[in-house]
């Protein structure tokens, strides 16, 4: 049966890539056409930029389906799809677009594939405005991976703003379906550690600098443990020159949480090691189980998950509303944001919980 083309207005609230994302994963697993239009309508440079039109082909891709609408600038897109097929599948934005992202959009389709599949994923493995690839396997992978998701991330070369050049190879196997989970208990904080690093021709002092006054800031807040930050210099991993951190704290429960920031021209290496620590503790402060970062990204998992998952979050983001308000719209899912009101909650503290629809994977 066709089922009619779900209309997706696609400058509505944060109003930009994630829309596209969220949209085209569940218009491929639910077997639904999508149209989106006014894509990233508020935005500098509106419509698709290559990275988001390489994520959108590579779905079209997964699923053997149509995309209309498809080229960088275009504001509306319809993403029509057909059977989702397992294999190996590649995503090249020629940019430093973020491979993490491309993930975000295709790790859920191949979930229902026939098979195994093997995303070939370029571009920028650590680039501003989105997930830095020790994200997505320290923090991301080991979290989606309660709901019953398995999948290897193989890092080959690591990518930098403006070049990108980047490759991570992800294998995926297919669920029958995903369980729910509940992360309600935060549990006290017993770990805390991080990679700071230098990469093409930057000066290894950077890296010192960085995991320094990193390990310090933290220090004044959370006295009681060791904080075990790497420093690096990138020389043959990487394509191009950048300089970063990540600083990763792990809970008694299983809860992980990431602070991390990248250098910019003219911005000092403290400067850089100061806010990613204080991204961390702000992510700590709210006696959460997940940061800001990986809220929105479990939207969609909850939303497929066959039960009632439960989340405990600091203040909900809009990319978080983002994500709950299209997944409403595609699915028969159903969310409540409650603020938390036990002797732990801090004034923003909140659990999401969501009745997920159970999709399940015909081809098991």
């Amino acid at each position: 049966k066709m089922a009619a083309t779900v209309e997706m207005d696609g400058s509505i609230m944060e109003g930009g890539g994630q829309i596209l994302r969220v949209c085209a994963a569940l218009s491929c697993i639910n077997g639904t056409s999508v149209r989106i239009n006014k894509i990233r309508a508020g935005r500098s440079t509106p419509g698709l930029r290559p990275q988001h039109l390489s994520g959108l082909e590579l779905v079209r891709d997964i699923c053997c389906g149509t995309l209309e609408g498809g080229s960088v600038g275009s504001t509306e897109v319809t993403l029509i799809p057909g059977k989702i097929k397992a294999g190996n599948h590649t995503a090249d934005p020629q940019t430093a677009g973020s491979v993490g992202l491309l993930l975000q959009v295709s790790l859920p389709c191949a979930l229902y594939a026939d098979g195994p599949s093997e995303l070939c994923l370029k571009g920028g493995t650590n680039a501003d405005m989105a997930p830095q690839i020790d994200y997505t396997i320290k923090v991301f992978k080991p979290i989606v991976e309660k709901f019953g998701v398995h999948f290897d991330c193989d890092l080959r070369m690591r990518g930098y703003y403006p070049k990108g050049g980047g490759e991570v190879v992800v294998k995926v196997n297919p669920v029958s379906e995903l369980s729910p989970v509940n992360m309600t208990d935060r549990g006290t904080i017993t770990k805390i550690y991080g990679r700071s690093f230098v990469a093409g021709v930057l000066p290894y002092k950077l890296a010192k600098d960085m995991a320094t006054t990193a390990t310090r800031h933290i220090r004044r807040e959370i006295k009681d443990l060791y904080v075990n930050i790497q420093t690096l210099q990138e020389k043959d991993m990487a394509c191009g020159s950048g300089n970063g951190i990540i600083i990763i704290a792990e809970s008694s429960t299983g809860c992980i949480f990431a602070g991390s920031a990248l250098g910019k021209k003219g911005v000092y290496a403290d400067k850089v090691g100061f806010e990613a620590a204080e991204m961390l503790l702000r992510n700590i402060r709210h006696n959460g189980c997940v940061d800001e970062f990986l809220q929105d990204q479990l939207v969609l998992f909850m939303a497929l998950a066959n039960g009632t998952s439960r989340i405990r979050t600091g203040p909900v983001t809009l990319h978080t509303q983002t994500a709950i308000h299209v997944a409403e719209q595609l699915t028969q899912a159903k969310f409540t944001v409650t603020k938390a009101e036990d002797e732990n909650a801090s004034n923003d503290t909140f659990i999401i919980e969501c009745h997920g629809v159970g999709v399940t994977n015909p081809h098991f």
